[in-house]
């Protein structure tokens, strides 16, 4: 875990990311399709999350399916057309599942505390909430794909604070991604990295039941 300027007292809102964070993908079935096309593991995921073709989509500017398009465009060469379809068609519809451990901690923080999810995901977003039970998890969404900037923009960090009310300098900041992170620091909110759900625990046990 990495953290950065912890004050010993409380938060005022706490503003966390959705995936790697709450929300996992399972990517077997993408795997094995690059075993079989004959492609390292992850070589997909390298193509789709460049930021010349995930940015769009995380701007709701194009659609999923123009996103895989973009991803067979990506994947030339490498494998006939047919396979990078079904490479990135299996990337975009891969199943995806909440860790508990963390929701059941955020609910209890939320009783505290407003709770922001902010996101750099796409116009499904709210769908797929739902479909994980999660449409009451938070206080606000903040959602790139749907105010048209994404982290690490500072615009987006600046929404996600004045939808609860609260100073940046009063707002705990969690990300997988460090240098979303490293941008929450840099507009004067506290950072976290990260790694796992210890790394919450150990920062909101004030909030937590025992």
């Amino acid at each position: 875990m990495t953290t950065s300027k912890i004050p010993s007292r409380p938060f005022d809102a706490v503003l966390c990311d959705l995936d790697n964070v709450i929300r996992f993908y399972d990517t077997t079935q993408l795997a094995n399709l690059e075993r079989g096309a004959g492609l390292a593991d992850g070589t997909t995921e390298r193509v789709a999350f460049a930021p010349e073709i995930d940015l769009p989509l995380l701007l709701g500017a194009i659609t999923k399916q123009q996103w895989v398009e973009s991803i067979v465009v990506g994947l030339a060469g490498q494998v006939p057309e047919v396979e990078a379809r079904e490479l990135g068609t299996a990337l975009a519809k891969a199943p995806f599942w909440a860790d508990e451990v963390v929701v059941a901690m955020l609910r209890q923080v939320r009783a505290h505390v407003p709770l922001v999810l902010v996101t750099n995901a796409t116009v499904e977003l709210e769908d797929d909430l739902a479909s994980l039970g999660l449409s009451d998890l938070a206080d606000h969404v903040v959602s790139s794909a749907r105010v048209g900037v994404a982290k690490p923009d500072r615009k987006i960090y600046e929404i996600a604070a004045q939808q609860v009310g609260v100073d940046m300098n009063r707002c705990l900041f969690v990300d997988d991604r460090l240098e979303n992170v490293e941008a929450a620091v840099g507009l004067g909110m506290t950072g976290v990295h990260y790694c796992g759900p210890a790394d919450l625990r150990g920062l909101l046990g004030f909030m937590l039941d025992d």
